[in-house]
């Protein structure tokens, strides 16, 4: 391990000044230190961020909000969320083991970085490792990379669970930096990569998120999500979906859909959404939503299997959800 400096902060300001000036943040650390153990990223001073107060989970009206520095699992056991949003449970409990899980901060997962193996292997080009200097993927092994998004610097895929069901509802976050606060949906902290795959989200310098906010709905509770894997256990998603629907008088009325495991970044499948307003929750309906899914996708040597198993996950995805009482 290279040497760095740890500090300590319980003020928002502060962290944000130290952030603003180079420094970064570290929280539950799952991905960081992970990634520091292997020299892939070296950054000089961290700031701990864990004395912040920003843990909590409040309800308001029908809203559920997170505080950035809540712990996965603490999210995914509580009550509220279980309750009003059901959705965002289930990708969490899938999300990650429960070592994992107890440590991992919600707003670290957003953040967690958009990777795929050869990120970990220094001796292999990677364009957000190193800017320019080639995606190994691209001719190399790549059945887990990404077929929605892609660019021909980087086709890895969003690793995040819980950000897929954020995007499929609609979720919001507010951040906090030196210019002062803003919020925005969750879906617009993910860049593509374009031909700047090593700039990943759209915080700006020093920003720091403090709460993400899940709006209610009548579809929330009436939601599952979906994950296809290549083991049982802990591993990132092949393919993956979120549904949530709202059926009245034996009716779709309001349905929100998004895919991971395929995109760049979280994949909000709003052409699927809009076949199904108006249609009967049936398996055909289901289908031929879920057709359009694949729209626009590059698949590469290993990876065509997913333009397949993508409508497949959806519909049954959608089927489970329609199954919730």
């Amino acid at each position: 391990m290279f040497p760095f400096v740890l500090e300590k902060t319980r003020s928002i300001e502060d962290a944000i000044a130290a952030a603003a000036s180079g420094a970064r943040y570290i929280a539950g650390g799952t991905t960081l230190v992970d990634l520091m153990r292997e020299e892939v990223e070296m950054p000089d001073r961290l700031i701990d961020i864990n004395g912040l107060p920003l843990d909590a989970i409040r309800i308001e009206g029908d809203d559920v909000v997170i505080g950035a520095l809540a712990r996965m699992a603490d999210v995914a056991a509580n009550p509220d969320v279980q309750r009003l949003q059901p959705l965002i449970a289930e990708s969490l409990i899938e999300g990650a083991s429960p070592q994992l899980r107890n440590m991992a901060s919600m707003g670290g997962n957003l953040l967690q970085r958009v990777r795929c193996p050869y990120f970990r292997m220094l001796d292999a080009p990677c364009n957000k490792r190193s800017p320019g200097s080639g995606c190994s993927a691209i001719d190399g092994l790549n059945a887990a990379h990404a077929i929605l998004g892609t660019s021909d610097h980087c086709v890895a895929t969003h690793p995040s669970d819980v950000a897929v069901a954020l995007v499929a509802l609609d979720a919001t976050m507010r951040v906090r930096g030196p210019e002062g606060e803003r919020s925005f949906p969750v879906e617009e902290l993910f860049r593509l990569p374009g031909d700047t795959p090593h700039l990943e989200h759209t915080l700006l310098p020093g920003e720091l998120i403090t709460e993400i906010r899940v709006p209610g709905g009548p579809y929330s509770r009436r939601a599952r999500y979906l994950k296809v894997r290549d083991r049982a256990s802990y591993e990132f998603a092949l393919v993956s979906a979120a549904a949530a629907l709202l059926i009245e008088d034996g009716v779709i009325r309001e349905v929100r859909l998004a895919a991971g495991g395929v995109g760049t970044r979280p994949w909000r499948l709003r052409d699927c959404e809009a076949q199904l307003v108006g249609k009967r929750p049936e398996r055909q309906a289901f289908a031929e939503a879920a057709a359009l899914a694949p729209q626009g996708a590059r698949p590469l040597h290993h990876n065509r299997f997913k333009v397949v198993l993508l409508p497949r996950t959806i519909v049954r995805a959608l089927e489970m959800a329609g199954e919730v009482a």
